[in-house]
């Protein structure tokens, strides 16, 4: 009975791990806000991974092998729905249960569903609007964090939202029906004691929202705060910089294709696991409005064959841009047909160029490349590297990542890892890079955020992941020719996964 016990608890602890393996910086951080109510917030302040969270959820029994369903709503409330059946839940089932055994108060809920809609243009706008609340010197902080301070400060509790309120109204009245639809449920009405001016966010905001909140506001706060009459010449100095600050149309009737290049079977060779990324950037790319046709087992021949076709399209032109993603064996510079010879990445984006391609002229061409840039062999437990093996790689000389890319406007070139290194990949659940990658354009696109944005997001979510072994890392690098921001238009279904 006793060594049963201790082999539930250790496959339990083991759920546990992996579960805490596969939660990115920013799950981390919505699981300790979602606990705060449960968990006391000196020690969650000091938490630095979700088994930390669990081992204080343990500790105060909120957690055991036996129930586990506080972990599954706590990972359904941050979407993380595919954790879920590592429970023995689904979605559905998380669903059901939630009226009956749901521990996350409708006020955090409220607040984290807040906080998962406001962009990083709003969260600019809310900081000014508060810096009389922020510590001095603070560092742009994230939503959580904001709301955190809030409560802290005790501006915000569950009967007191008026702050949240006088905020939305000002910066994004959308967001009011999230804080009213908890009011209602809640039945409280509101207090007559404002602890927040509606009538000067709104002046703030007047000339906040005109200047779109530039890095270089803070030069202009004397300004900004003083007289009306300031406003002209504020104005005026910051109407040229807009210009240039303009996204390109994605307003036309078709978004655009998007071909996936998944390369799988090598002569000597299978990269497991492509086939997961190929599947969640059909699901991604779909979700954001783009028609995808992907392509199995290439070789380079019919990689260049097939850039040829598509070059000549001529839907292209009711099309705002043009996607294209390989998942390949790869070395510097160029990417592996099945047949386990190299294509230049750079004879790739040069088909589309404005003279190959009329069609896509002016318009933001995208390319993601999941595939080693080097040499560098590695074969851990559970991950592999998308290089080739010693046999089909000959002496190569490196390729700078600019060279990769063509001189003109409006291109951009998404590496998996920078040149002369290995990328890895999960024989199961995929590479790093491309699941990265899927996972913050549907967390980041919702909140209006541009690629690079996006792209930096990601190299830090890739470069925080360590192979099995603890001793591999991956850095994943993008270069661009973009004129102007590349922003998705907001899809109206919620993402994928």
């Amino acid at each position: 009975s006793s060594n049963m016990e201790n082999d539930v608890s250790f496959k339990f602890h083991q759920q546990l791990l992996l579960i805490s393996e596969n939660l990115v910086t920013e799950d981390v951080a919505a699981l300790k806000f979602l606990c705060i109510d449960l968990l006391h917030l000196s020690k969650l302040e000091s938490v630095k991974s979700a088994a930390e969270i669990f081992k204080l959820l343990m500790a105060q029994e909120y957690l055991n092998a036996e129930d586990t369903f506080l972990l599954a709503e706590l990972l359904y409330r941050i979407k993380c729905h595919s954790l879920l059946e590592k429970l023995g839940y689904t979605k559905a089932k998380v669903q059901k249960l939630l009226p009956e055994k749901g521990r996350v108060s409708p006020y955090r809920q409220m607040l984290y569903e807040l906080s998962e809609n406001i962009t990083n243009e709003m969260l600019k706008e809310i900081t000014f609007l508060l810096q009389t609340h922020l510590p001095k010197r603070w560092i742009t902080p994230s939503p959580l964090d904001l709301l955190t301070l809030l409560e802290k400060q005790g501006l915000l509790t569950k009967d007191n939202v008026q702050i949240l309120e006088d905020i939305c109204g000002t910066v994004s009245p959308d967001l009011l029906g999230i804080i009213d639809c908890y009011k209602k449920a809640k039945g409280f009405h509101p207090l007559l004691n404002d602890v927040y001016h509606a009538r000067t966010c709104e002046i703030s905001l007047c000339l906040v929202k005109f200047l779109n909140l530039t890095d270089k506001l803070k030069c202009f706060e004397n300004i900004l705060t003083s007289e009306a009459q300031n406003f002209a010449i504020v104005k005026a100095f910051f109407f040229s910089f807009l210009q240039a600050m303009k996204s390109y149309k994605m307003d036309g009737p078709h978004t655009g294709f998007c071909i996936i290049i998944n390369n799988v079977n090598f002569n000597s060779s299978q990269r497991e696991g492509s086939f997961k990324d190929a599947e969640q950037l059909e699901r991604v790319f779909t979700w954001l409005g783009l028609d995808v046709r992907t392509y199995t087992d290439l070789t380079s021949e019919g990689i260049i064959n097939l850039m040829q076709t598509w070059q000549h399209v001529q839907d292209h032109k009711d099309r705002n841009c043009f996607i294209c993603c390989v998942l390949s064996h790869g070395n510097s510079g160029a990417i592996y047909g099945t047949d386990d010879k190299l294509v230049s990445i750079r004879v790739l984006t040069t088909h589309f160029t404005a003279k190959q391609c009329p069609q896509l002229a002016a318009k933001p061409k995208l390319f993601f490349i999941q595939a080693c840039q080097g040499n560098n062999i590695q074969h851990p437990v559970y991950v592999d590297t998308d290089g080739p093996t010693p046999d089909l790689s000959p002496m190569h000389e490196r390729v700078p990542l600019s060279e990769s890319i063509p001189e003109e406007a409006d291109f951009l070139l998404g590496m998996a890892t920078v040149d002369g290194c290995v990328s890895f990949r999960h024989i199961v659940e995929g590479s790093w890079y491309i699941q990265a990658l899927c996972s913050k354009l549907q967390l980041l696109v919702p909140r209006g955020e541009d690629i690079l944005s996006i792209l930096t997001q990601v190299n830090e979510d890739v470069a925080k992941r360590v192979s099995s072994s603890g001793t591999k890392k991956q850095m994943p690098q993008p270069a661009y020719t973009l004129r102007r921001k590349f922003i998705f238009p907001i899809p109206m279904a919620p993402p994928p996964s």
